[in-house]
């Protein structure tokens, strides 16, 4: 706009060129003389509106925002944005807050946008409630440690090292059988892409899968049973016992659950040879620390999601049967942190 001011010094003529109003050439033109040519490039800053909402009373709304609503009062437990504004209306008046008056439900998600606050939001932490936890975490992870130092001298020897069997245990628990009440509906290529199945379901119980991997061979031992007590674990116990050699010292990475420690399992443990169990227990809120976990993650994926059949027997069936596919090709779990990132 400048230079074709200075080829051809008309406001009219130059507006017509550029497709612009006489007015904004001549507006333009002035700046350049008031201020210079590069100034005249930006708009001169205006003063603008003065907010309507004042920074204090933006201040206090965050701060509310912060608390619950129950604790206001209101039946809610958290906020929702309209019910925020509307206490906002009500209350921000008297709290010396004039401009809330017609604070809208828009404006409140503007505010605590700007602030990164969510307060309709849930963010689940899990607290540290266990004060061994370092020193329980080191002993699971000293085993691992002892895990791959079997796994590197049965490279070396070529023969399986049989003094010592590592198994990682733990028990999935509510696992559904649950039956459809209409035949699934098959994939019809350029029609349908997946299975279609009906809404309607019926449920037939709960079973629990107690299983264990040995860590230096992969391979699954399992049990599938109506519930996890005592008698279910010492039974797992006993499978272990008669799947390893006599002298064969076993190792379990399990977690807390009362039936790892308790009367009938202690006293069975007892009519055992002295060394031929050993439990290392993950410390609490930290079955993450266990490698079956991993495992039953898997299986869940890959087996028993959308499973259907018609009993509980058939689940039964259906899982150990994955099992045994499972050891026929055994996968072998390594734990792949080190000490300090475990925390």
């Amino acid at each position: 706009m400048l230079l074709a001011y200075r080829d051809d010094p008309s406001f009219f003529a130059v507006g017509q060129a550029l497709g612009v109003h006489h007015q904004t050439v001549q507006r333009c033109i002035a700046r350049a003389v008031a201020y210079g040519a590069i100034a005249a490039l930006d708009d001169r800053p205006r003063p603008g509106k003065e907010p309507t909402i004042t920074a204090e009373a933006r201040a206090w709304l965050v701060s509310l925002a912060c608390r619950k609503a129950k604790d206001l009062g209101y039946p809610h437990e958290l906020w929702t944005t309209r019910l925020l504004a509307r206490h906002a209306r009500d209350h921000g008046p008297s709290a010396g807050h004039a401009c809330l008056a017609k604070l809208v439900q828009g404006t409140v998600c503007k505010i605590l946008d700007r602030q990164a606050v969510k307060p309709h939001k849930v963010r689940y932490y899990l607290e540290r409630r266990d004060p061994d936890f370092d020193e329980k975490m080191a002993q699971v992870l000293c085993v691992y440690r002892e895990v791959e130092i079997l796994k590197q001298a049965t490279a070396a020897e070529q023969t399986p090292n049989e003094a010592v069997a590592i198994v990682s245990y733990d028990e999935k628990t509510g696992v559904q059988a649950i039956a459809t009440t209409g035949p699934d509906l098959p994939p019809e290529p350029g029609t349908y892409a997946t299975f279609a199945r009906d809404h309607e379901y019926k449920r037939h119980g709960t079973l629990s899968l107690l299983a264990g991997i040995d860590l230096v061979t992969g391979k699954v031992h399992a049990l599938v049973k109506d519930r996890h007590r005592s008698r279910e674990f010492v039974e797992f116990l006993k499978l272990l016992d008669a799947a390893y050699q006599a002298d064969t010292a076993i190792k379990l990475i399990l977690d807390n659950h009362s039936a790892h420690i308790s009367k009938e399992t202690r006293a069975w443990l007892a009519t055992q040879p002295d060394g031929r169990f050993a439990f290392t227990f993950t410390p609490k809120h930290g079955s993450w620390l266990n490698l079956v976990e991993g495992f039953f993650s898997k299986l869940a994926r890959s087996v028993l999601r959308h499973i259907r059949v018609t009993s509980k027997q058939e689940l039964r069936e259906r899982i150990m049967a994955a099992i045994d596919d499972i050891n026929q090709h055994p996968v072998v779990h390594s734990w792949s942190y080190k000490l300090s990132q475990a925390a």
